[in-house]
């Protein structure tokens, strides 16, 4: 393939699913990273789209929101061993809140197999992967069906989740910065996320490394509430999705690293311990260091302080 038709069938990706991976791009149009790199700075000289962490997005600054047949093509393998990791933070009997998104899609289909487990979300696709799933309950909340990602929101679904304390929230969102937290492109979304974040003790958030550095629109989870980030192992190469998840755990967020390059869906982990104690948010939130205890991780001590991982060093 020539590297005109390769960067117009770049051009036509970015433009279809608002943002795209490298990793994605160099799998679509059949060559190398390194050789995308390449294309993508070509079009961003031309003003054509703008260079991310790891990826490519729409000129502007602030990505678009795809829909959901372009959101449960990208990045699949990294969700899958996102979801497997995060699965294993949720105890049997817990009552937890599940966002809407693909991620979190994949998140509940390996909670069917919890027994006791109650999950409250505004996501019908969370609710119909969970639909036959015998131990689990599954309440939705109310609301006016988003047809482009099947999420419920508006007052009817704000309103149904006053009053609600569960012991975690999982959510995903369409960008993550240590400066503003996660954000969606989206406002009612938005809202009915900051919802299900006053509802739950702790929050996790859950997403790719194409998020990783993506500014959007609407903040719904400032950084200094959110408990722990659930990602997957940047390239190598990337040292601006590096850069980030360090700035995201020196300012308190705990996060578990799904997987790596020839790992096996999710089974391995790495942490980055927390580099002090994580100051408690509205509504009692409770530390990072507790949701590592109730996860049944030893606490954060000097011992696992000592071995900060510098993922620039990566």
């Amino acid at each position: 393939m020539f590297a005109a038709e390769r960067r117009q069938l770049i051009l036509e990706m970015v433009r279809a699913n608002g943002a795209v991976s490298l990793r994605e791009l160099a799998r679509v149009v059949q060559t190398s990273e390194v050789t995308v790199r390449r294309d993508v700075r070509a079009l961003e000289a031309e003003g054509l789209l703008d260079r991310r962490h790891g990826g490519a997005v729409l000129p502007g600054g602030f990505t678009r929101e795809s829909g959901f047949p372009q959101k449960s093509h990208l990045a699949t393998a990294e969700k899958t061993a996102i979801a497997d990791l995060a699965a294993n933070m949720v105890d049997e009997g817990e009552a937890i809140v599940v966002g809407a998104g693909t991620t979190t899609q994949e998140l509940a289909r390996r909670l069917a197999r919890v027994p006791g487990l109650t999950v409250v979300t505004n996501s019908l696709l969370v609710a119909q992967a969970l639909a036959h799933a015998n131990r689990v309950e599954v309440v939705m909340t109310g609301g006016t069906l988003r047809g482009s990602n099947y999420a419920l929101v508006g007052s009817g679904a704000e309103q149904s989740l006053q009053g609600l304390r569960v012991s975690r929230a999982f959510l995903s969102g369409s960008g993550l910065t240590a400066e503003r937290g996660l954000s969606t492109s989206n406002m009612l979304s938005a809202s009915v996320d900051r919802a299900l974040v006053q509802a739950a003790a702790e929050v996790v958030v859950l997403a790719d490394h194409t998020k990783l550095g993506t500014d959007t629109m609407f903040q719904t989870v400032p950084t200094d509430l959110i408990t722990r980030l659930v990602t997957d192992e940047p390239a190598g190469h990337d040292e601006r999705a590096a850069t980030e998840l360090q700035a995201l755990a020196d300012q308190g967020v705990q996060i578990a690293v799904a997987g790596g390059e020839g790992a096996s869906a999710g089974r391995q982990r790495r942490d980055v311990p927390l580099p002090g104690p994580r100051r408690q948010g509205p509504g009692g939130l409770r530390t990072a260091v507790a949701l590592g205890a109730a996860a049944g991780e030893p606490a954060q001590g000097s011992e696992r302080g000592a071995r900060v991982a510098d993922l620039r060093r990566r």
